[in-house]
């Protein structure tokens, strides 16, 4: 039995998001914010290392500082302590062959000495230090000046999102504040008169609406804002009002449901009247119904109204072309090779990403498995899932046993 949602004439996927990204902008806008607020910004400027880390030569152990010719010249290597270096008081004379000083991790090295023994290794007694263990090389034990960055080193590259490491990395840096892009809008609006929210009562015919909760959850990890339209219902004038206020108000206008063929999926008209239609039906699955294009003021991302179909689609187009508007470089999804436990049914025709599990067996080998069902409204078979199982437009059946390429699920989208 054939594919109907394989006809021939459908765009392929990586077609689509070529398109897509080539038409969508980089930010223009900027702030600069303190550092405690850039965790997922996405930084304007390349940012060049003011001072080297660490700023000095320091010690790595709780120990003894020393010059490592000591153990050469000196012949029963006792050492005389004549003085200490702690973190915040660095230790200022100078010392002799034969001599050391006490010193603790993180503290400045002194001129004179080049090598620290870690107090485990020592013995001290009327205020000289013997080696229980010697030292072997020249440099143990010490942390040299720059070792981690240099002066005028590149740290973060424009269009780089800030992680809450990265926030560490910057204080460490002596940098206060950051220059970001401005937040993107995103508005966000679902259509279809059978929707109905959480805790409202269902009529003959009626679901509950899942998407724009699942979608709206997704924005909040991409750390746009968003603007909630809520339900429209299936007339051509109410969807006509919600685009151009949506239009006027973000940067980005996203809907759920209406771009298919049926007698009353409005969204592409609506579309092509205020704007123009990049393209319409992917040759991808779930997802074929995906609408691109662009209002007066901003982008438009029609997404199916099928759950699995309406996420996979944001993930897959929707999410990319966010993240160029936030300043993102494009980055191709990690894949990797694994061995389906499950035969997979695929019709030739469209790219399929099939909901699945990976795992490691005892061997370290990576296998895979389907969560079941791949039904465009089995919404708990992505649920279960921490990957796609990626499999090209013109390939069929997978039989078990066979090696498949597994893309697993970004931060962002569990």
């Amino acid at each position: 039995m054939s594919d109907c949602c394989s006809a021939p004439g459908l765009m392929p996927f990586e077609t689509a998001l070529g398109q897509l990204l080539d038409n969508v902008q980089a930010p223009r806008k900027t702030q600069l914010i303190a550092i405690e607020d850039c965790l997922d910004r996405v930084s304007a400027k390349t940012i060049i290392s003011p001072i080297f880390v660490p700023p000095n030569d320091n010690s790595a152990m709780d120990g003894y500082a020393f010059s490592f010719a000591s153990i050469n010249e000196i012949s029963n290597t006792e050492l005389e302590i004549v003085g200490r270096s702690f973190a915040g008081e660095p230790f200022t004379a100078s010392t002799k062959i034969g001599q050391c000083i006490r010193i603790m991790t993180g503290a400045k090295m002194p001129d004179c000495c080049d090598s620290v023994v870690m107090q485990e290794n020592t013995k001290v007694v009327d205020g000289k230090l013997t080696f229980t263990t010697l030292p072997t090389a020249s440099g143990s034990n010490v942390r040299n000046k720059g070792e981690d960055i240099s002066v005028g080193q590149q740290v973060f590259e424009q269009g780089h999102k800030f992680a809450a490491i990265d926030i560490g990395l910057l204080a460490s840096l002596g940098v206060a504040n950051v220059e970001v892009y401005a937040p993107v809008t995103v508005a966000l609006l679902s259509t279809g008169d059978e929707l109905r929210r959480p805790g409202e009562c269902l009529g003959d015919g009626d679901i509950f609406e899942s998407n724009r909760y699942a979608l709206n959850a997704l924005l909040q990890r991409l750390n746009v804002n968003v603007i909630d339209l809520g339900i429209i219902r299936d007339d051509k004038q109410a969807i006509r009002e919600a685009f151009i206020k949506a239009d006027k108000e973000a940067d980005v206008v996203i809907s759920s449901g209406g771009v298919s063929v049926g007698e009353a999926d409005y969204t592409k008209d609506i579309l092509t009247e205020l704007g123009e239609v990049g393209f319409w039906k992917i040759a991808m699955k779930p997802g074929k119904p995906f609408a691109f294009g662009k209002l007066p003021n901003s982008v438009f991302f029609g997404l199916p109204g099928n759950p699995v179909s309406a996420l996979v689609t944001f993930y897959k187009l929707a999410i990319p072309g966010i993240e160029k508007m936030q300043g993102m470089p494009f980055k191709q999804a990690a894949k990797f090779a694994a061995i389906t436990t499950t035969r997979l049914k695929k019709s030739p025709g469209r790219m399929d990403f099939q909901r699945a599990i990976f795992t490691y067996d005892e061997q370290g080998v990576a296998r895979v498995t389907s969560t079941g069902t791949q039904g465009s409204g089995v919404l708990s078979s992505l649920g279960k899932a921490n990957c796609f199982i990626v499999l090209e437009e013109e390939q069929g059946n997978v039989e078990q046993g066979d090696t498949v390429f597994v893309e697993p699920f970004d931060f962002a989208f569990q």
